[in-house]
């Protein structure tokens, strides 16, 4: 018997990032309004973050009003119908449901069915690992056009009385929308995980009791935060290196450094470490939006080039890292 060889996708040699979009909270949060519930300050919470405020939305916006409106966005400035659209891959860990999954619902709103759909709880690594495999599937010939959606509704986690992470969180969504080029346009991923230190950064749950003496629950987070700085600020250098050394570039090609905004502590240690020139744009978003986890990339790269702090061309070093211990990093070329 003779077998047939089965057909292959035909594959495509380069993928590059087309275009960016960004949605934040609309209600603007100020350290005053958060410290009495964890007996801190203004200054407290400046000197070991650098938030000066964090973007959350009202209670009556959902993570999935979030993500539609940054895909459409990405999706208007790529230049990309939804109907050439062949895949939805959304990095979140604040959907509440297990299924169906966020993207399929985006999928359905944005028009784009019959589009694959799927979600990826890589928290704030969550939009390097989507570009990583965005990038596959265009170059394997699985998909076109990919869109990618980092969503985050961090306040529907939050506990207002908890020190060690809750105050850094806000809400958003940033999107990309991925596809074939002439030219490379995203470079090796280097990506990885230590689920041996699971639990620095974990997700529990905070009980209230109402006046009638009924209790409730709902998620929230906490984190290790010596643990936590000391992994990312040292650790997660020697992954950024290895995404220069991937991409056969060096610290001096590179001209914007967006790295997940963890901690502006974070951010200049790394940079520092990484060593990085003076000259390089580094992303500094989260002084006014906070951290957003897997939207906080794509949020601070639509910052950047918003206001005209990069040029469309650059290469960007692009970096998450957060709860698993999982991280991931690229060179990519801004749309």
């Amino acid at each position: 018997m003779t077998r047939p060889a089965l057909r292959e996708a035909p594959a495509r040699a380069h993928s590059r990032i087309l275009g960016v979009a960004g949605v934040r909270g609309e209600n603007v949060v100020v350290n005053d309004d958060l410290v009495g519930p964890i007996d801190s300050s203004d200054e407290w919470i400046r000197q070991r973050t650098g938030i000066i405020s964090r973007r959350r939305a009202p209670q009556d916006v959902t993570i999935a009003d979030l993500t539609e409106q940054a895909g459409r966005a990405a999706l208007e400035v790529a230049g990309v119908d939804p109907a050439e659209v062949d895949a939805v891959i959304v990095a979140t860990v604040t959907h509440l449901e297990q299924t169906p999954s966020l993207a399929a619902i985006i999928t359905d709103r944005l028009g784009a069915t019959p589009a694959a759909a799927f979600d990826i709880s890589a928290a704030c690594a969550g939009y390097c690992y989507g570009i990583a495999q965005a990038d596959a599937l265009v170059r394997a010939g699985t998909a076109r056009h990919v869109l990618v959606i980092g969503a985050e509704k961090m306040s529907d986690f939050v506990d207002p009385t908890d020190r060690t992470i809750s105050f850094l969180l806000g809400d958003g969504a940033g999107a990309a929308v991925v596809g074939p080029s002439d030219t490379p346009g995203i470079g090796p991923t280097v990506w990885g995980s230590d689920g041996s230190q699971a639990r620095a950064i974990y997700q529990t749950h905070s009980w209230m009791t109402y006046k009638d003496g009924s209790d409730t629950s709902w998620p929230t987070l906490r984190q290790e935060g010596p643990t936590v700085f000391k992994w990312a600020s040292f650790q997660m250098a020697k992954v950024a290196k290895e995404a220069l050394d991937a991409a056969g570039v060096t610290p001096d090609d590179i001209e914007a450094f967006i790295p997940h905004q963890a901690n502006m502590r974070i951010i200049d240690q790394l940079a520092k470490q990484i060593g990085l020139s003076d000259s390089v744009v580094i992303a500094r978003d989260i002084a006014e939006t906070g951290n957003t986890s897997a939207a906080s990339i794509p949020l601070a790269t639509e910052r950047l080039l918003r206001e005209g702090q990069v040029s469309s061309g650059a290469l960007a070093l692009q970096i998450g890292f957060g709860a698993g211990l999982v991280y991931g990093a690229q060179v990519v070329v801004l749309p």
